[in-house]
């Protein structure tokens, strides 16, 4: 038997891995075995057939940005004449369109923007909660957070958090987590801040109340041993929120992707399809206190997502009825509802409909319509 069988049978006794063994799980070359791993034990997670996806669409409210970060394609730097920042009615208009179509979730997102005052968020959350009080807005990475926090006269992170969860933001999206280590933060995002600060605002968010989504991009030239403290610190903070009781359930998914380096400052070849399911198989295995994996086909594209569904992920991410960060630097992958369903079904699953906190809200499947009822009110 091989170190990777041990380190395996380890993880579906409901062992917890340490760092060396998430470090060799990475150095292997053993992808499909790790794949069968990873779908054992989301099927313990996810007895039933199922696997869902959001209908959401991406709002990117500005691309100024005084971050700078090497990697993005999307950033405009304060004072450019492409900067823009949408004007409300534009967004509310997209909202619409959103509602429309039966979407419940807005993930707003955009650059750090100096020249935002805090108000402007809050404001703009209330505009929002008042003409759509049961859409889902799960908005802004910790970065913004952070710049909100800079803009705020005064305020600590904790109070800027509570007002604009107050103001009607439910849900905080993973977004620049990248590498959760600092040698690699200070080559590709010196300005973003420390693996800590991002830590922090989730940690921050899972305090007030406030569910969040984990993320990792690898490709960037880091080490396997910063992937694994990267697992280890998110697997740590949500220990931490479990063990203290907060009134959040803290990362309710855990979302890995590749670094797309086309029209950006950093010269990288693009990570393969198999390293990409190598990492969310590993993800699965180690974080073994996340409930849901989401397929990134939004960097893979529609075929590889498809195939994540048998290495560990139970959710197809959401519709992204638009999108222009990732599009940015060269990756245009499409899905609307009626591709998801085939793509889910094509893999002898029944796709199911949910919100932000994976409450199934319909399920899509004749043939199978007592599993399909039992799962409903079952959740």
């Amino acid at each position: 038997m091989s170190n990777i069988d041990g380190i395996l049978e380890q993880a579906l006794r409901g062992q917890r891995l340490g760092q060396e063994e998430i470090i060799a799980l990475f150095e292997s070359d053993e992808v499909e075995k790790m794949g069968h791993a990873a779908n054992q034990i989301m099927n313990k997670w996810h007895p039933e057939p199922i696997t869902t996806f959001v209908v959401g669409r991406n709002v990117n409210y500005t691309n100024i940005c005084d971050v700078y970060c090497r990697f993005c394609a999307f950033y405009r730097a304060p004072g450019s004449e492409q900067g823009y920042v949408l004007p409300d009615e534009a967004i509310l208009q997209k909202i619409q369109e959103t509602v429309d179509v039966g979407g419940t979730e807005i993930l707003m997102q955009g650059g750090t923007n100096p020249n935002l005052p805090f108000s402007y968020y809050t404001n703009l959350l209330k505009k929002i909660k008042e003409r759509f009080p049961n859409i889902t807005m799960h908005s802004f990475s910790p970065a913004e957070i952070r710049k909100m926090v800079d803009v705020s006269d005064g305020l600590s992170l904790e109070e800027v958090v509570r007002q604009i969860h107050e103001a009607g933001l439910d849900s905080l999206p993973g977004g620049g987590a990248e590498i959760l280590d600092d040698r690699t933060r200070r080559k590709i995002s010196r300005l973003k801040g420390s693996w800590r600060d991002w830590i922090d605002v989730m940690s921050t968010a899972h305090r007030v109340g406030m569910t969040t989504t984990g993320t990792m991009v690898i490709g960037f030239g880091e080490s396997m041993e910063e992937r694994a403290l990267h697992l280890l610190r998110i697997r740590d903070a949500q220990d931490e929120c479990l063990r203290n009781g907060y009134p959040s359930r803290g990362f309710l998914a855990f979302i890995p992707w590749t670094f797309q380096p086309d029209n950006t400052n950093m010269k990288r070849e693009k990570a393969t399809p198999e390293e990409y399911l190598k990492t969310l198989a590993i993800s699965r295995i180690a974080l073994d206190n996340i409930s849901n994996f989401q397929s990134s086909w939004v960097t893979m594209g529609p075929e590889v997502g498809k195939l994540s569904l048998q290495y560990g992920a139970n959710d197809f991410g959401s519709t992204m009825m638009e999108e222009n960060v990732v599009s940015a630097a060269g990756t245009t992958h499409k899905v609307n509802i009626e591709l998801c369903l085939k793509l889910i079904r094509e893999t002898g699953r029944i796709p199911a409909q949910r919100d932000t906190q994976y409450n199934v809200l319909r399920v899509f499947d004749d043939e199978n319509e007592k599993v399909a009822k039992d799962f409903v009110m079952q959740n």
